[in-house]
């Protein structure tokens, strides 16, 4: 029987998310096959490439390589335009990580220019296709706690410059502080749920940073912020279910809890698990119970199950790779590969992407003119992966035949 098919891809950036994107990408994706890598540390890209047996390359290699079809942008947040945009124009398909560039108008370029060529442009967050959130999708479109209606998201995390040097971070770039970074995770979660959103409400802050280490040069002084670092708004999606987001990086969540989004239907109240993680748990509450029940996982691709709280990183290299030795990062890039071998749209649409930063950026808007706005972008709701494939046989869950026509609209908008 002939083996799976394969699809050349190319890695820029080897930095500390590569960590977790490459072991994947080269033992988990029968259908992804690493070409090369490329990183402006020289030394961090032949350290790759001799660690996953694949071509230490340039930039411009991987853009003109004949035999990439797909380049994976793992650069920072400040690159991902000038680095996406040239990978378009030299006829590549690009999976990019978080967010897809540093402003909506940005994103919105990127966005034509694919669309311009006939080409594929996903931006992470792809943790939504794990069994965690499959799993809830599949509860919700069975109708288990009857017709969603409302949800809440919540991440609180504390992004301050703890370190002794003064160096530029995601953070400080435009698109960088935690409702950016982290906000994503949330918005594909919920346009995984519940489809995309019609308008928004909400509001946008700043606020004060300071440089906290006394070893820093400019301990005690402002570290001023170029985008906001906490945003509350409330989004109206098409199904007519009302969602609720809060994204801050100025105070800490209680280590006990585990941060995820809660779904409350007529039926019953869901809970999700945390949108940075492929796994569970997965819990309802429904009349009648006397507490929340953990539900089994429908779906494979789970992993990194509980919220990543190790305590201080140990003095070594290896820390991320420990962190996230049960992630599953990389299954966007999976699914986009099987797009191209049954030739479908990928689950994450160029349009998802795009529909996220839009509404991060829509609350800012909110903020300045004191207005609902209006969303501009509509992706389709993502089409759910088949329940019930697991462990070795996981991969055949992308073997789909499906064309841009397939009805994904929530069951109880019918």
């Amino acid at each position: 029987m002939a083996a799976v098919q394969q699809i050349g891809i190319g890695v820029i950036g080897c930095g500390m998310i590569s960590n977790t994107y490459l072991p994947n990408l080269t033992q988990r994706y029968g259908a992804v096959k690493l070409v090369g890598v490329a990183d402006l540390v020289e030394e961090k890209a032949r350290k790759a490439a001799e660690k996953y047996n694949c071509a230490f390359m340039t930039n411009d290699e991987i853009y003109n390589c004949p035999d990439i079809q797909i380049v994976v942008n793992l650069t920072n947040v400040w690159s991902h335009h000038e680095v996406t945009k040239a990978a378009l124009e030299h006829g590549k398909h690009v999976y990019c990580e978080k967010m897809a560039a540093e402003t909506f108008e940005e994103a919105k370029e990127l966005y034509d220019l694919a669309k311009e060529k006939g080409l594929m442009f996903a931006m992470a967050p792809d943790t939504f296709l794990g069994g965690g959130y499959q799993t809830c999708r599949w509860l919700i479109d069975q109708g288990v706690i009857g017709e969603p209606f409302a949800a809440d998201a919540v991440i609180i995390r504390n992004y301050s410059v703890t370190g002794p040097t003064v160096r530029k971070g995601n953070v400080n770039s435009e698109g960088g502080t935690i409702p950016f970074d982290m906000g994503g995770y949330y918005i594909h979660a919920l346009q995984c749920m519940f489809g995309p959103v019609k308008r928004v409400g909400g509001f946008a802050r700043w606020m004060k940073k300071e440089y906290t280490n006394p070893k820093n040069p400019k301990w005690k002084e402002e570290n001023v912020l170029k985008s906001p670092n906490l945003i509350v708004g409330t989004l109206e999606h098409y199904s007519g279910v009302l969602s609720t987001l809060t994204a801050g990086d100025s105070g800490v969540m209680n280590n006990k809890e585990i941060p995820g989004i809660w779904v409350y239907g007529t039926g019953g109240t869901l809970f999700c698990p945390d949108p940075n993680t492929f796994g569970g748990p997965v819990k309802i509450f429904k009349p009648g119970y006397d507490d929340y029940m953990e539900v089994p996982l429908t779906h494979g691709f789970s992993g990194l199950d509980k919220m990543m709280r190790f305590g201080p990183a140990p003095a070594n290299e290896d820390f991320m790779v420990t962190m996230w030795a049960d992630s599953r990062r990389g299954i966007g890039v999976g699914d986009m590969c099987w797009a191209l071998i049954n030739k479908r749209p990928a689950r994450i649409t160029n349009e998802m992407g795009l529909h996220s930063i839009e509404i991060i950026n829509a609350m800012v808007q909110c903020t300045k003119t004191n207005k609902i706005y209006e969303m501009t972008t509509k992706p389709i709701r993502p089409v759910a992966l088949r329940a019930g494939f697991m462990a070795a046989d996981q991969e055949a869950v992308f073997d789909d035949y499906w064309d841009e026509t397939v009805d994904t609209t929530p069951w109880w908008c019918k």
